[in-house]
């Protein structure tokens, strides 16, 4: 820093501007006290995170774990990575080259997918055997490293949450495929690009409001799950069909 000091004292003499040495000690005063607000800023963020912060990540792994498994895991791995947020000991995985490059291989791969009427409907269907217990698997490692009753605790409610926005998603895209125009389809699927990201950094920002505004997601979600029950039927009859539950059919005597 002392360096950058001379060099930019080095810049005003070739200018012309020739400044005391009460000038140069009160820059670098002023430099100090910049560098010290910015430390004192940037230390919450990396400290260890408390039970409230701890909850909201794990409740928030699971709500989005619902409908974008594979960009939860990176932005989860890019954070951590990045030094943004200190992450518990059972997601330290998430962290690993390995694991980010498919993470964010996969994002791009659903990210497309995602935004094709049906072909959004048919990924979800196959994503659905990982999705939920994705969530439940993420949440539980928020706490399983230091307390396997937390851990299992926040497995339960990881993984409710992410058959609840699971539910949601595949419910709310049954009912805009309807329409012919593919353009309320791609609406829905950045809104949800957007909620994952807006999920994530409130959870691990401000944890309380968080936990507030996952109260009326869950509200909302259910909701719209009873206006468009037979939407939810027809995609509980849909994944019946596709892991291989025929429909019965009556003997006739």
């Amino acid at each position: 820093m002392q360096d950058i000091i001379q060099q930019f004292m080095q810049w005003l003499h070739s200018l012309g501007i020739h400044p005391n040495q009460e000038t140069a000690n009160a820059i670098g005063d002023a430099v100090g006290q910049a560098g010290a607000a910015v430390g004192g800023a940037v230390a919450p963020v990396v400290a260890k995170m408390d039970m409230a912060s701890l909850m909201a990540l794990a409740a928030a792994l699971g709500w989005a774990s619902g409908f974008r498994l594979y960009a939860v895991v990176f932005l989860t791995g890019a954070m951590g990575y990045a030094g943004w947020i200190p992450l518990p000991a059972g997601l330290h995985i998430l962290e690993h080259p390995a694991v980010l490059a498919a993470s964010g291989f996969m994002l791009l791969v659903e990210f497309f997918a995602d935004k094709i009427p049906w072909l959004d409907s048919l990924w979800d269907s196959i994503n659905s055997v990982i999705r939920i217990p994705g969530g439940a698997l993420l949440a539980a490692s928020v706490f399983g490293a230091d307390s396997g009753a937390m851990g299992l605790v926040a497995g339960l409610l990881g993984g409710t949450l992410a058959a609840t926005s699971f539910a949601t998603k595949a419910t709310t895209r049954a009912a805009i495929n309807t329409s012919p125009e593919p353009f309320s389809n791609w609406l829905a699927s950045f809104f949800e690009d957007g909620l994952v990201v807006a999920v994530m950094w409130l959870a691990t920002a401000h944890p309380f409001i968080f936990a507030a505004a996952l109260v009326v997601m869950v509200l909302v979600s259910i909701v719209l799950l009873v206006v468009l029950y037979k939407f939810l039927k027809l995609v509980l009859g849909k994944l019946r069909n596709f892991f291989g539950a025929a429909p019965r059919q009556s003997s006739s005597v």
